[in-house]
């Protein structure tokens, strides 16, 4: 009998085991083969990619490269520029999915700036990437998307905003598209706005955004009532420098600088030169004195005609046909005294003191694009007389209003600056120009025109209990090498409070026309004047200017030198004729 052999239990689960490991070792092998294959095409996808596809424009911006940029406020820390984060709307042509033409005509739908073919062709380009919009809406951005085609990019990238949209403008400039500044302070403080270690802190600027604001209202009302061809506005702190507010007119909105006429983006301020006539009396009798030239208020001078030099006659717009002492040549802004006393000074006093002034270089001030004032080519005898009373040279408003803040306070010179004084920006010493008593007598003087008693060009000008000082000034347009005698350049230039200077505050309208309230008259006295009256009555307390009718300048010894025996006949006219009188 034959015995039956029984193979043992463990010897078939060890065969089993061994199937098991060999059909999982199989599985691996399989997976790591799929896994390298997934792996090598992707590699390969991206060589190609990389090769013959190219990718975005290598920008800062397309790379997510854009540099932070610091914040600029105002001295108060109000914001003026800031950078947030926008987005962009871009297109991989090479990467189309969907029907190019139903893509251009719903981007054309969203995006009407482009025309259905316009799109097309770009679907159609070769290109590898085309912007369709950088700094777009959130709410485009979600049109866009809802088209539905991958090859349509959105992303997000650091964008420049002027919260305050126009305000100051022309201070703040702008920036690229790339984050960098291209004008104005952008420009000046590029690399301290794009330094990694200042980054957090602020720029603050001198500009009071309160009073900017009002500024811009006034003069801007100005601009539009008189139809004027532009105009500026500037208030300067007298004792620093700084630069309270600074507006040009026209304006622009910093956000789009690309859809402002390129006048537009011309600062009025700090790059034009206007001759600005009459305000050029206080530098030309601040310098006699200083000089000794003028050693009394008493002493009078000729007017009784026209004053003939050569064959150029200079005459006044209101002539009193009498001999005039100092104050009444400023309070009636004779150009005949004035040009009489320019002569006594001569050339040499005259040009040291513009040259103390900066009236041969730009204006004093971090912009960087400011024009150099018209200097005369040759200082004979006829320049020296008129220039005296700012024809025959040309400057620009903001050389005026640093000139202005030296004559009254005290008599030092100081550079202006749109950047907050403090420890990092100090007052520079600064340097004389004229002495404290001179300064002092200036004041008088010009508190005596704005002053209503003495019946001067700018009363118009004064604003009870801010005692105001100041003086009008209207020249012609220069144009073509020679002057447009139906166009004026209207200017106030002022001080206030004058018996304790704080701040200049200047005004100029380029080209205005006359209205029936004006009685046609173009000149600073009726155009300038009342515009400068509100703004002052709005900027004052803003500033910590508080209406004070008990305290003014000392004019007591200065009134009774006004002897006017036109008073009578003045009283007894009206309407337009009374307004002829009063004309700068």
């Amino acid at each position: 009998m034959t015995a039956t052999v029984t193979r043992p239990d463990r010897v078939r689960l060890a065969g089993q085991r061994q199937q098991s490991l060999a059909l999982v070792h199989f599985r691996l092998m399989v997976v790591m083969l799929l896994f390298l294959g997934v792996v090598g095409v992707i590699a390969l996808r991206l060589l190609w990619i990389s090769i013959f596809a190219g990718s975005a424009p290598s920008t800062p911006a397309a790379d997510g490269l854009l540099p932070a940029r610091g914040d600029i406020v105002d001295r108060n820390g109000v914001p003026l520029a800031r950078t947030i984060q926008a987005w962009s709307i871009g297109l991989h042509p090479k990467q189309l999915v969907n029907d190019p033409m139903e893509v251009a005509k719903k981007l054309a739908a969203v995006m009407p700036e482009h025309s259905v073919a316009d799109y097309y062709a770009m679907l159609k380009s070769n290109k590898n990437f085309i912007y369709l919009r950088r700094r777009a809406t959130p709410e485009l951005v979600a049109e866009v998307n809802t088209i539905g085609e991958p090859a349509i990019a959105l992303a997000r990238e650091p964008e420049r905003l002027y919260p305050q949209t126009t305000l100051a403008a022309h201070v703040l400039g702008w920036t690229d598209i790339d984050g960098r500044g291209v004008f104005g302070m952008e420009k000046v403080l590029n690399n301290r706005l794009l330094d990694p270690n200042k980054r957090g802190t602020p720029v603050a600027l001198s500009i009071d955004s309160r009073v900017q604001a009002a500024m811009e209202a006034e003069l801007g009302a100005a601009v539009q009532k008189f139809t004027a061809a532009g105009g500026e506005g500037l208030v300067l702190d007298v004792r620093t420098g700084e630069v309270i507010a600074m507006t040009s007119f026209p304006t622009f909105n910093p956000n789009d600088p690309g859809a402002t006429p390129i006048a537009a983006l011309k600062n009025n301020a700090t790059q034009s030169v206007y001759e600005l006539g009459s305000t050029f009396k206080a530098i030309t009798i601040a310098n006699a004195i200083d000089s000794g030239v003028v050693t009394s208020m008493t002493k009078k001078y000729d007017a009784t005609q026209p004053l003939q030099i050569g064959r150029y006659k200079i005459h006044d717009d209101h002539p009193a046909n009498r001999w005039l002492n100092v104050p009444e040549m400023m309070v009636l802004s004779s150009n005949i005294v004035t040009a009489r006393i320019a002569d006594e000074l001569g050339k040499d006093r005259e040009v040291a003191m513009f040259k103390k002034l900066g009236f041969d270089k730009p204006p004093a001030v971090e912009l960087t694009a400011s024009a150099r004032p018209l200097w005369p080519t040759y200082w004979g005898r006829t320049t020296v007389m008129t220039v005296g009373f700012g024809h025959g040279i040309a400057v620009t408003p903001l050389n005026l209003a640093i000139a202005y803040a030296a004559l009254v306070n005290g008599g030092v010179y100081h550079p202006a600056t749109l950047l907050k004084r403090g420890p990092d920006n100090p007052v520079p010493e600064g340097h004389r120009v004229i002495s404290e008593a001179t300064s002092a007598r200036v004041r008088q003087l010009l508190r005596l025109v704005v002053l209503p008693v003495a019946d001067g060009t700018g009363k118009k000008a004064d604003v009870p209990g801010f005692r105001l000082g100041g003086k009008t000034g209207t020249a012609e347009v220069a144009q073509g090498g020679g002057y447009n005698h139906k166009l004026n350049v209207s200017t106030f230039a002022g001080v206030f409070p004058m018996d304790d200077p704080r701040y200049v505050i200047m005004m100029t309208l380029d080209s205005p026309h006359g209205t029936k309230d004006t009685f046609g008259f173009t000149t600073a006295a009726w155009v300038v004047g009342p515009a400068i009256a509100h703004t002052v009555a709005r900027i004052g307390p803003l500033l910590g200017v508080i209406p004070d009718e008990r305290h003014d300048v000392d004019e007591s010894e200065l009134l009774p030198l006004l002897w006017r025996p036109d008073k009578a006949k003045k009283a007894a006219l009206t309407g337009a004729a009374a307004a002829a009188h009063d004309k700068d």
